[in-house]
């Protein structure tokens, strides 16, 4: 048979479906979430109770799916159809927990390496961010050093997160999974004091910063300076390390909205306060923190102050007595910019202790070779995350990350462009930028017939009064039973009605995109396939965007015909020469009645 060269009624019905279809966009969840975790295909396989195989399809993107599980922001939640219909979002970080404490074994874990290409990179940092980075390179066959200036692994993980939310055995376990891929590890060494960005750039092909933000800010009103004000970053590694604080007070003051100033809030309390007291500018409905972060230091005892800002600090002979604060009018201007006003209205809270939780900063650790922006973040390119000085990249925190699932993404991006670097290939060129971080799904389909307001399952917490006693975990996990349950929820979100209706479609491609896409790029169209459509149009009658599949079927068999010189294109194929005899059906043959050549159609 000559070359086929498909008509314009078969490209343009090609170009629309291409274009239009639905059947290969991510599910709500997945697209937003920036590492592209299939959570459709995890919570189904927890609603079937094949908890391993969860644990596979969760592990194919994230190494630490147990702290996840127990401290992401998750905001794959937020996008969940369920929450967008119903406010009842799928418990995903629950779920995802739950398979993980089931079934993560270590002899489930992954840990085959690329071949060895020789080259060698320094990670700066073993946070989420660097020890996502470490584990890309180290699979993609190059060898890999982390250095980090703490004698254990993990960054703010371990440092500022409490273990009454993530356990320290957790992220042991998990950061072991670095150990099996053979990275190397450099521990109490500080980068820029130990050892220099010049002397690692000379030792290494290529150095990646990933040293978060670990220093701590505060707000310079009146009294900044006094005995007993303290940083978030501060307040939060001490605990972390030894489960006390004694330079507090009976009463502390925590400056901040978000979720660290919960934590240090929440901390305040389990380390015997009296009175533990919070404000921030934001109001209840504008706060940062997360409504579960935000609730559960509510119902412990702390006394919030929303909406109102630190005026002043009050002090007695250089140490903290009070802090006086005042009524917030705004937060943002107009033109949403921060700039804050306030009224006339003040209030003074009694205080030993005062916790500045208002972000964090980035410590320059390559004596100004790479320019900082706001923040202390390095500047890098945002695409690729390479910084100016060759050879140099920045992720995480250090590069702009808000929470952990963002630094870990962030922490693939550099891995992806420290590769290509190492390859010599250029670090944009024909490269997805939208798979390498959050994006929005073009899925736009219809509730399932029947669906129902389920309600989303209930977190069990230890008793309240318990639960501020110590460090242990608040949060014990869903039963099994809960886990089935709740994963039943998911609604599976996708558009792949068409290829439920034909059981054809469905043998050659995921959905008619897949299929029809080679027309458009190399010209190409099963034949097989085209002739295997028996013209039902149900695909089209299903399909939420009336693609004209069946149409384009169609019109490629007279293009088939054509190229075969009228002949039937599949051998023994008796249809065709049936209808040419008989009939003048335009789809099936390219003469009319009478036999002569149908010059309309050629």
């Amino acid at each position: 048979m000559n070359t086929v060269r498909f008509s314009e009624n078969v490209l343009c019905s090609a170009e629309k479906i291409v274009k239009e279809c639905m059947g290969a966009e991510e599910s709500f969840c997945k697209s937003r979430c920036p590492m592209h975790t299939d959570v459709k295909e995890y919570v189904k396989k927890i609603a079937d109770r094949d908890y391993e195989g969860a644990v596979k399809v969760i592990r194919e993107k994230l190494f630490l799916p147990g702290t996840l599980g127990r401290i992401c922001a998750h905001p794959c939640e937020e996008a969940c159809r369920r929450e967008k219909e119903f406010g009842q979002p799928l418990s995903i970080a629950a779920l995802k927990r739950f398979a993980a404490d089931k079934a993560d074994e270590e002899s489930l874990w992954d840990v085959t390496t690329g071949e060895d290409t020789g080259k060698k990179v320094a990670v700066i940092g073993s946070g989420p961010a660097g020890a996502q980075a470490a584990i890309d390179l180290r699979k993609a066959g190059h060898e890999v050093t982390i250095y980090e200036k703490e004698e254990k692994t993990g960054g703010m993980l371990r440092l500022g997160i409490p273990k009454y939310r993530l356990p320290r055995e957790i992220v042991e376990k998990e950061y072991r999974y670095l150990d099996r891929l053979g990275i190397n590890f450099q521990m109490g060494v500080t980068v820029g004091r130990d050892i220099s960005l010049r002397e690692l750039r000379k030792q290494y092909d290529a150095v990646l910063l990933a040293n978060g933000a670990q220093k701590g800010s505060i707000v310079k009103v009146p009294g900044y300076d006094a005995d007993g004000v303290y940083t978030a970053t501060e307040f939060l590694k001490e605990i972390s390390l030894t489960d006390r604080f004694d330079r507090a007070g009976e009463r502390i003051v925590i400056v901040g909205g978000g979720d660290v100033a919960m934590d240090c809030a929440r901390s305040a309390l389990r380390l015997g306060a009296a009175k533990v007291s919070q404000c921030s500018l934001e109001s209840l409905e504008e706060l940062p923190a997360s409504t579960k972060e935000k609730d559960q230091a509510v119902e412990e005892g702390v006394l919030c102050n929303f909406g109102w800002g630190p005026a002043e600090i009050l002090a007695e002979n250089g140490t903290v007595r009070g802090i006086r604060l005042q009524k917030v009018k705004s937060v943002f201007d107009e033109e949403g910019r921060f700039h804050p006003q306030y009224e006339e209205e003040t209030k003074v809270i009694e205080a030993d202790t005062v916790i500045m939780a208002t972000g964090q900063l980035v410590e320059d650790l390559t004596d100004g070779a790479v320019a900082q922006g706001q923040g202390g973040r390095y500047q890098v390119d945002p695409r690729t995350l390479a910084a100016q000085t060759e050879g140099v990249f920045a992720a995480g925190d250090a590069a702009g990350g808000k929470i952990v699932i963002e630094a870990m993404a962030l922490g693939r991006k550099a891995a992806i462009s420290i590769d290509r670097f190492l390859n010599g290939r250029d670090l944009a060129e024909e490269r997805d930028f939208d798979c390498e971080w959050n994006h929005e799904t073009k899925l736009d389909v219809p509730l399932p017939e029947g669906t129902k307001d389920l309600p989303r399952v209930q977190d069990n917490l230890r008793p309240v009064q318990e639960r501020i006693l110590d460090f242990e975990p608040v949060d014990l996990g869903l039963t099994e039973e809960q886990a089935v349950e709740e994963a039943a929820r998911c609604l599976s979100c996708e558009c792949r009605l068409c290829m439920k209706e034909c059981t054809m479609l469905s043998e050659f491609g995921r959905c008619p995109k897949e299929v029809f896409d080679p027309v458009l790029k190399t010209g190409q169209l099963d034949i097989l396939q085209t002739y295997s459509c028996n013209d039902c149009g149900e695909c089209t009658v299903v399909c939420p965007h009336e693609l004209p599949v069946r149409e384009a079927f169609m019109e490629a068999r007279k293009d088939f015909v054509k190229a075969n010189l009228g002949e039937p294109p599949l051998s023994g194929h008796r249809p065709v020469k049936i209808h040419q005899a008989l009939g003048f059906y335009s789809m099936y043959t390219t003469k009319v009645c009478g036999g002569k050549k149908n010059d309309s159609s050629n």
